[in-house]
């Protein structure tokens, strides 16, 4: 969710393709990716999974901004402090990921877009 959601914010076509499809796979979804990638606070996805992919969103574009109280919004969705690590890594790493992809007009295999529908 965190790849698909911030991959679309960097409209990396690549990332939000491939990963939608691992998303609808793991989730046993078909829909969920779309829903993500689109907009995600009003995808069919829980209260936890939105302040995520808040925090993860917040990361890419406004690293900078990030401080106690998005942590503890976090804390008080069940995650910890090496969850909240995780998804800032998560979404630091894609954004590096997103602009090489992006850089080099990666393009999906025709396979990911009809995987997991």
């Amino acid at each position: 969710m965190i790849v698909v959601a911030t991959s679309n914010l960097n409209q990396c076509q690549y990332c939000v393709v491939a990963h939608g499809a691992i998303l609808r796979i793991r989730a046993k979804n078909k829909l969920i990716a779309d829903q993500v990638a689109v907009n995600y606070r009003k995808a069919d996805i829980s209260d936890s999974q939105k302040a995520m992919i808040d925090f993860a969103v917040k990361v890419s574009s406004e690293a900078y901004k990030v401080g106690d109280s998005d942590l503890q919004t976090l804390n008080s969705h069940g995650f910890t402090e090496e969850d909240a690590w995780d998804i800032a890594a998560i979404s630091a790493f894609f954004g590096l990921s997103n602009r090489l992809a992006n850089v080099t007009s990666m393009r999906p295999n025709d396979e990911f877009y009809a995987l997991g529908r």
